[in-house]
């Protein structure tokens, strides 16, 4: 039995795993938890999420959807966890996260193909090896991957709150989840204008952590196309790519200037987009649009939307608020948050470096390093951006890696799927290349004019999915 390596046991490690596993490969399968943890992960069990427990929307019509029916197709192990973990949350696929880890943890052990290791790699591989070591990949290991690649690029990554459920106060706030899609999944609390005024000015005007020492950069925030918590129907909120803004983040060090710091748009702190204009958080994560407030009968002027950490229901996020608040703000601010006076912070917001690569210049479309002995990567530090795609990234990864140790040609996969669309984009010509999440934008138009946007996607995902099926009973 041949013998492979995969480092890193996130999402796109476990998927790689998996489909080298279930080709018959020997797969050891490295993890430096919990000998050893980034600073944004907890919890010891494998496919830890982190930023939030949603995968985005799940109707086939759009294009996170798109992406999970075509994964499944190919044999996810990610999916079929988030389907045995799943918790209610409108149109959106969102997951228990502690039960979704046990999940992937005990399939993994369970497979006899797979050898679960656990220590920090910190040699860059030779040959036959899936690099899928995060965002936040270990210091060790990035200086190995930086000497061996040379383009490694950083940004900034952030999460939200969580606050216990009993702690919310439901004479203020309500369930719905916006213009009455799927079940009423969703917290929110409405604010009329007084109230939001009040809270925005305290928002943008609330004291920032310090970075800690290995996140201290000299950038400059920039915001990029997409966003990565997203609400129930999955919207995106698109922003200026070239708005550029100080990090009020308050350095400790000794000559207490503030720090410049380049921010992924997918989860820009809270705080920082209220500053580029008070109507930036009310049109984006506190969009009041497709709600009307049982306490009034009317919309409210903004609202904040609280989305189930778990399956009992104990926990609720809050969607769109990542930040890098001081925990002491954190409490006082969005305790203004109406419905919230009270709340139990069962995990305060924090703020992290992630990293990803030029990978335009270093990955071919099958996320193969160029001239390499089939070494891979995969995950958020190729470029994809969210879970559900770097979850992708593993299996194409994984299953290229066996085919070309059989000496089979790559997986074909046509830009009329979002797979093939994805790959596509991380290896295509980019001298301003940013992470790209599932988007529609990214696949060839229809033939037929069809004026009606939704009936327009189901048919562009029809067509990539049943063209995927086709390919994959040739293989």
């Amino acid at each position: 039995m041949q013998e492979v390596t995969v480092i890193g046991a996130g999402l796109a490690g476990c998927e790689a795993a998996w489909a080298l596993a279930e080709r018959g490969f020997k797969v050891k399968l490295y993890e430096m938890k919990p000998q050893k943890y980034t600073p944004a992960h907890h919890y010891e069990g494998l496919g830890e999420l982190v930023c939030s427990n949603s995968l985005k929307a799940a109707r086939p019509g759009s294009a996170s959807g798109m992406l999970k029916a075509e994964m499944r197709i190919l044999g996810s192990l990610i999916l079929e966890a988030a389907d045995n973990s799943s918790v209610p949350a409108g149109g959106a696929l969102a997951v228990d996260r502690k039960k979704f880890s046990d999940y992937i943890t005990e399939k993994i052990n369970a497979h006899p193909n797979i050898e679960l290791i656990c220590g920090e790699i910190t040699e860059f591989p030779e040959k036959n090896t899936v690099i899928a070591t995060g965002p936040l990949t270990s210091d060790g290991m990035a200086a190995a991957i930086g000497e061996r690649c040379g383009d490694a690029l950083s940004f900034y990554d952030a999460a939200a709150p969580i606050v216990s459920a009993d702690s919310i106060d439901m004479s203020r706030a309500f369930f719905a989840t916006r213009y009455d899609k799927g079940d009423a999944d969703y917290i929110n609390c409405p604010f009329n204008k007084v109230e939001y005024e009040r809270f925005y000015e305290e928002l943008i005007n609330a004291e920032t952590a310090p970075l800690k020492s290995f996140d201290k950069r000299d950038y400059d925030i920039e915001g990029t196309d997409e966003q990565c918590d997203h609400d129930a129907e999955g919207a995106n909120q698109r922003h200026d790519r070239n708005t550029e803004t100080n990090s009020e983040t308050n350095n400790e060090s000794a000559n207490n200037a503030p720090e410049k710091i380049t921010v992924y748009e997918g989860c820009m702190p809270v705080e920082v987009l209220a500053k580029r204009g008070a109507e930036s958080v009310r049109y984006g994560c506190m969009k009041p649009v497709g709600l009307v407030d049982p306490n009034t009968g009317h919309r409210p002027w903004a609202a904040v939307q609280l989305r189930k950490e778990n399956v009992e229901g104990s926990a609720y996020n809050l969607v769109g608020f990542q930040t890098n608040l001081k925990f002491s703000e954190q409490q006082r601010v969005f305790r203004m948050i109406p419905g919230l006076e009270n709340a139990e912070f069962l995990r305060y917001g924090v703020m992290h470096r992630n990293t990803f690569l030029n990978s335009p210049k270093l990955l071919t479309n099958r996320f193969m390093l160029k001239n390499s002995d089939n070494v891979y990567f995969a995950g958020q530090m190729t470029g994809v951006e969210g879970y559900v795609e770097s979850a992708m990234s593993g299996i194409i990864a994984g299953q290229s890696l066996a085919r070309a140790l059989t000496g089979q040609p790559p997986l074909s996969l046509p830009i009329t799927t979002m797979c093939g669309a994805l790959c596509g984009y991380v290896a295509a010509e980019n001298k301003d290349f940013q992470p790209m999440g599932a988007n529609m934008g990214l696949l060839p138009p229809l033939e037929e004019n069809i004026r009606n946007k939704q009936e327009r996607y189901e048919k562009i995902a029809q067509r990539g999915i049943e063209e995927l099926k086709r390919i994959v009973k040739q293989y």
